[in-house]
């Protein structure tokens, strides 16, 4: 299980209101928004010959298999 802790963190108001725009698009919240966009970008940098669409279908993938196992388990 990972441990989660609160951090404060100054961002941009731009950058806030773009999460906020693509966060309801996506049906997600804000924070879990900015988390997605900084898993994506960990993602990249550390497979820097990956395609962005390619990594978005992993998210994908991995998501739906959460979904599956959750739905699973219940």
């Amino acid at each position: 299980m990972s441990s989660m802790s609160a951090q404060t963190v100054r961002l941009s108001g731009q950058f806030v209101k773009d999460a906020k725009a693509h966060a309801a698009a996506e049906d997600r919240s804000i924070p879990k928004q900015i988390e997605y966009w900084a898993k994506i970008g960990r993602i990249a940098i550390d497979n820097p010959d990956l395609p962005y669409s390619f990594i978005q279908e992993l998210l994908i993938a991995d998501n739906e298999e959460s979904v599956t196992d959750f739905e699973l388990t219940r």
